[in-house]
């Protein structure tokens, strides 16, 4: 079965206080990243590059506990490839 290269992007947004949380990035409960968030009155934006079959996956945003942050996705966009945000927590990959 084919696959599709999709590059697909959100910004990812932190309100904290004290330490500098650390938070994860899973697809499918596979692990994508681990960051620490030091930035203060800014955003990043994440790009998540697929390689992946048709189908939808599951994207997770998770605080490395112990945390006391918050951590939200806005923006939400497909910057190459044949697939759609379904909404914040679901990719689609529609195949070639």
């Amino acid at each position: 079965m084919d696959t599709s290269f999709i590059l697909a992007s959100f910004d990812l947004h932190c309100e904290w206080n004290n330490t500098p949380p650390a938070y994860r990035i899973y697809i499918n409960n596979e692990l994508f990243t681990e960051r620490t968030w030091e930035w203060r009155d800014s955003y990043l934006k994440n790009t998540l590059q697929i390689q992946g079959h048709k189908g939808e996956y599951k994207v997770r945003i998770e605080a490395v506990q112990p945390c006391d942050a918050k951590f939200w996705a806005n923006n939400h966009a497909i910057e190459q490839g044949p697939a759609e945000w379904a909404n914040q927590h679901r990719l689609v990959i529609k195949g070639n």
